[in-house]
């Protein structure tokens, strides 16, 4: 079962363009990982200091990040609705690093969304090995989507 909705809180940071490729990003990263039973995904985006609470709050590292997954598999849901997590995006430095990179926002964003949704199905980046499989993947899953640097 794929993704059937995308809770997306933009804050206003988003085009209209920007906001419709994410949920073609979204199935592309569920698809990558067969047997995944999940009908939902919330996708927030905030700036620099919003972002810098969060990774301090949640990961003990007083900085902001690019982006932040928070996995729901320990929440019992019952009902049709399956949460699979949240996933948070900071614009302002998916901003520098699309500029850093040579590369548009809009692949910086799916990038992101992609590294968000391998994060919540269980991929990890904390050894070489994880870090490898999960490159792996994100490069597959852009690729699939014909997103390229």
């Amino acid at each position: 079962m794929g993704i059937m909705e995308i809770y997306l809180d933009d804050g206003g940071l988003l085009t209209d363009e920007q906001s419709k490729m994410l949920k073609p990003v979204v199935d592309a990263a569920l698809a990558y990982v067969p047997g995944i039973n999940a009908s939902e995904v919330s996708i927030s985006f905030m700036g620099t200091d919003e972002m810098r609470v969060l990774n301090r709050d949640y990961r003990c590292k007083d900085s902001a990040t690019d982006v932040l997954s928070f996995p729901a598999n320990d929440v019992i849901i019952m009902g049709p609705s399956r949460p699979l997590g949240d996933i948070v995006i900071c614009m302002d430095i998916a901003r520098l690093q699309a500029e850093e990179y040579g590369h548009s926002l809009e692949r910086e964003l799916a990038f992101l969304v992609v590294h968000g949704m391998l994060h919540l199905l269980g991929f990890d980046h904390e050894t070489p090995d994880e870090e490898a499989k999960m490159r792996i993947a994100q490069s597959s899953i852009l690729e699939h989507l014909n997103i390229e640097r």
